[in-house]
């Protein structure tokens, strides 16, 4: 298997070996709680300290669970603060580089042939571009593929548009804005699969009744570095001196850096050295203004992973939108929906309040800076707990991607009922 950029032979069953990547043999994730203000300051200090300790969030509140990321030689200091200042935790992986060569595993080569594109495998951004322009060369009176431009590194970001009516309102699907999380674009995937081939009638009404612009990888830099160098990699990869990277969902013309983000380039939610500074967040924004309209764009929906979360805005502030008990409404009804289908628990509620606060975020700006009135932000698989963190394993592709299609088509439909697309 060959991989672009640094390219060499590649094992057994589509995982591969690339100079220069990084390793995480022997890291532990921690999940601990807060029980006092103590050790909150702490952990607060803690983080600003350690580059060898990978936060999954901040520490921020009494009763918060937060998972951590130790590196290997860091593991007998941290279990030691842990004793010393009495936090109750669980070690839920002893050594992380058994999730990553497992996941690797799952990959199928760059060049695979995309009548073998599937929801049982993680693929190459390449791979996905070529499925894509498959799928406009077999439906070419549903499906068109759009380019929104190229990325920092020079990357096309591309994505499809579905439907035959041009007097549809449309839904826009954003995903792999974060590098490291894989299962957003397998969502966003299968999402278009699903729209363009299902036999359940629910489904094929959506596809009859809306249009749908689905963008996979609005990161592709960042996705392809995953692949080829750092698995747990999130950013973009704009140069910052010695570091790189901006996190693209803080990086929005929207209360941009005040909240849930840094000004220190070398951390994982960098907001950028300006609002709309990134390349990938001026091609998203221009995309939108201009199809907005044209487009009749009325909802908005932003994939990520993990925690099983539904949220919608705001992130910056505990204020309410104007439509709060609408977008509450929807969201608990999709979590209805999904327990139903398979038993999964996601909590809905809007982001400032279930997740953490953040700024910047490209939902956020949808919704407050262009007023698309529906608009959210899906945490996929697996739990807040999960043993995995992003790393979520090809066998959940399919359900995972399923139960988040169910969540739309429940948003869509109560939205509908409420006159939202009149």
């Amino acid at each position: 298997m060959s991989v672009s950029g640094n390219k060499t032979e590649g094992v057994s069953g589509g995982s591969c070996v690339v100079k220069d990547q990084a390793r995480y043999d022997h890291y532990r994730i921690y999940n601990i709680q807060f029980d006092n203000e103590e050790q909150i300051k702490l952990f607060q200090q803690l983080e600003e300290q350690s580059d060898s300790l990978t936060f999954i969030g901040h520490a921020r509140e009494i009763g918060q669970k937060l998972s951590i990321l130790v590196a290997a030689h860091r593991v007998a200091d941290f279990a030691d603060l842990l004793e010393t200042y009495k936090l109750e935790h669980r070690v839920l992986t002893y050594n992380f580089q058994e999730k990553i060569d497992r996941n690797m595993g799952e990959v199928l080569p760059e060049d695979t042939d995309v009548s073998k594109y599937d929801w049982q495998h993680f693929f190459h951004l390449k791979t996905i571009y070529d499925w894509m322009d498959d799928l406009a060369s077999k439906y070419p009176d549903r499906l068109s593929v759009l380019d929104m431009g190229t990325s920092t590194q020079g990357n096309a970001i591309k994505g499809v548009k579905l439907g035959q009516n041009p007097a549809n309102k449309a839904i826009f699907i954003e995903s792999g804005i974060h590098a490291r999380e894989w299962i957003a674009p397998a969502t966003a995937t299968y999402i278009i699969n699903e729209l363009l081939t299902s036999k359940d009638e629910r489904i094929q009404e959506l596809a009859k009744n809306f249009n749908w612009i689905v963008f996979p990888c609005v990161n592709p830099d960042g996705y392809k570095y995953t692949f080829e160098h750092d698995r747990m990699w999130r950013k973009n990869r704009q140069l910052f001196g010695t570091c790189r990277g901006v996190d693209l969902n803080r990086n929005y013309p929207d209360h941009w850096n005040s909240t849930g983000s840094s000004s220190d380039p070398t951390r994982y939610d960098y907001a950028g050295p300006s609002a709309g500074s990134e390349l990938e967040t001026q091609r998203l924004i221009e995309f939108i203004r201009g199809h907005v309209e044209k487009d009749q764009i009325k909802t908005y929906i932003a994939l990520h992973s993990y925690s099983q979360m539904l949220m919608f805005p705001y992130g910056y502030t505990k204020d309410h939108v104007s439509n709060y008990d609408d977008l509450q409404e929807f969201g608990k009804k999709a979590s209805a929906a999904i327990k139903a289908e398979s038993g999964r628990e996601y909590v809905s509620g809007n982001l400032f309040e279930t997740i953490y606060p953040s700024s910047g975020g490209s939902m956020d700006w949808a919704h407050a800076e262009i007023g698309i009135p529906i608009a959210y932000t899906f945490e996929l698989r697996g739990p807040p707990d999960s043993q995995d963190l992003f790393i979520l394993p090809a066998v959940e592709i399919q359900p995972t991607a399923s139960e988040a299609f169910t969540a739309i088509r429940t948003i869509v439909e109560a939205a509908a009922e409420k006159g939202y697309y009149k």
